[in-house]
């Protein structure tokens, strides 16, 4: 796969419904947004890979996303892959690099 440009930043918001089909049972009575949904947004925005697939390098949960809570999500071109950062507001959800 070929490295990004190393001058491109994307910012995109989502939300994730309270109706989304994975919130049953994550969990009873306090649901969050399973990180694989939150990981399969940013991954929905990146473009396509010219070779090969994509892989997670590392990824850190810092605090749970709640169904209906708008993200604000920040990639990051740089020589490794995509830098990416979610907030919600000020406050830092996840951290992660996919790598190139």
């Amino acid at each position: 796969m070929s490295p990004p440009d190393a001058t491109r930043v994307l910012q995109v918001t989502f939300t994730v419904p309270a109706d989304h089909p994975s919130l049953p049972g994550h969990f009873p009575g306090a649901p969050v947004v399973p990180g694989v949904v939150v990981l399969a947004e940013l991954l929905a925005q990146l473009p396509a890979p010219t070779v090969g697939a994509r892989r997670l390098a590392w990824v850190k949960f810092l605090r749970p996303l709640l169904p209906g809570q708008e993200a604000s999500a920040t990639l990051t071109a740089t020589p490794a892959g995509w830098r990416f950062t979610v907030t919600h507001g000020a406050t830092e959800l996840v951290q992660g690099l996919v790598a190139s």
